[in-house]
């Protein structure tokens, strides 16, 4: 592989096999279902509604905000990356990817030394991942190869504000694991596997980045996600053999593509989740994301790493595979609402309180502004 131009150092790792070590995608990849980028506020409006009935049911607004009392807000909205990996405890920090956390502060000059001082106390190297620390649907996420895209990174980041340096797991495996565990149950249960394909385009020698992603059939629909992010090389013919990954934060809405493992969870996969779910203390439900260069080990529930854990706010993301009906997706995200509020009942009983509703408002206003002000998405 051509090691030398720009966009061949654009791919993560320079292997012509794509998907390496993730079961077999089928061609049905290169299409997307009707409601898959459908505006938020239409397609979640049967959710929010029945989400209302949960609340007459089971008395309380914000009972999802009860589902993980380890967590502020129970992860719903608003809650500091940091704070929920730290919850991760004993043996199973093995299964954490390395990070720390860093202010942008208001005094320019001081950012950049300050945050390199911080990573020499640690074993994190170039290439690493930079995030927000409080944020969610992937933005903001770039990988950082040098001095200068940190240097930009922290530049562009808003003032005042968290951000985490997390080790890179250089391999193309990922996926979301939604688990569930109700208050007094000995074993919990994945209810969502959903599995990441990063896409990318290969190059003929001939054509450019621009021609490849408005030629390939799925990344032609979604350009605007793409031809912004690699604006700087879309005039750059790209070297006959050579792949570009178009989308490297696994996220549904920045054009990874999401395939239900759901026939994939094993026992053992289980198991190694709920260990790690339980090192956490009052945690019951919410979505790891991992990344893994064998998917069979896995399911073994070994050789993976934690890159993010999302709580009540996360989703059972295998919705939007384009093979899901409608009506699936909703029974999906009926279901998983259903465990929250009756997980928030439970603690409730329990003696753990709800977040107050204006609370929770202010928290997610909050976390919208500083939204605004994140850098571009890679």
């Amino acid at each position: 592989m051509p090691d030398s131009s720009p966009l061949a150092q654009d791919s993560i790792k320079p292997d012509p096999v794509p998907h390496a070590g993730m079961p077999l995608l089928d061609a049905s990849a290169m299409t997307t279902s009707w409601f898959e980028f459908a505006p938020a506020h239409i397609f979640y409006t049967p959710i929010a509604l029945y989400c209302g009935w949960l609340s007459l049911r089971y008395v309380g607004l914000t009972l999802p905000t009860n589902t993980n009392p380890a967590l502020p807000y129970s992860g719903l909205v608003g809650e500091s990356k940091y704070t929920v990996l730290n919850e991760v405890k004993g043996p199973a920090r093995q299964h954490v990817s390395p990070y720390i956390q860093c202010r942008k502060q208001a005094a320019p000059h001081k950012n950049f030394d300050e945050t390199k001082r911080a990573l020499k106390q640690t074993d994190l190297t170039y290439p690493f991942v930079a995030k927000p620390d409080i944020g969610m649907r992937g933005t903001g996420v770039q990988l950082l190869k040098n001095d200068s895209d940190l240097e930009k990174y922290i530049h562009t980041f808003p003032v005042g504000a968290d951000f985490l340096l997390q080790k890179l797991v250089d391999e193309e495996g990922e996926a979301g694991v939604f688990y569930v565990r109700h208050p007094g149950e000995e074993k919990g249960q994945i209810i969502s596997l959903t599995l990441k394909y990063f896409p990318r385009v290969y190059g003929n020698g001939k054509r450019t980045l621009r021609d490849l992603i408005m030629a390939d059939p799925r990344a032609g629909k979604l350009s605007h996600l793409y031809l912004d992010r690699h604006k700087e090389r879309l005039d750059t013919i790209v070297p006959a053999g050579e792949s570009v990954r178009l989308a490297f934060a696994g996220n549904h809405c920045r054009g990874t593509i999401f395939r239900n493992g759901n026939n994939h969870i094993t026992e053992a996969m289980t198991a190694a989740f709920d260990e790690i779910a339980k090192s956490m203390g009052e945690f019951y439900a919410g979505r790891f994301d991992v990344r893994f260069a064998d998917f069979a080990a896995l399911q073994k529930g070994k050789g993976f790493k934690i890159i993010e854990v999302n709580g009540s706010g996360g989703e059972a993301t295998h919705i939007w595979d384009s093979r899901m009906t409608l009506g699936g997706a909703y029974k999906t995200l009926m279901g998983q609402f259903s465990h929250l509020y009756a997980i928030g009942a439970k603690n409730r009983k329990r003696g753990f309180a709800p977040t107050p509703f204006f609370t929770l408002i202010k928290a997610w206003w909050a976390e919208k502004k500083l939204t605004k002000g994140y850098p571009i998405t890679h």
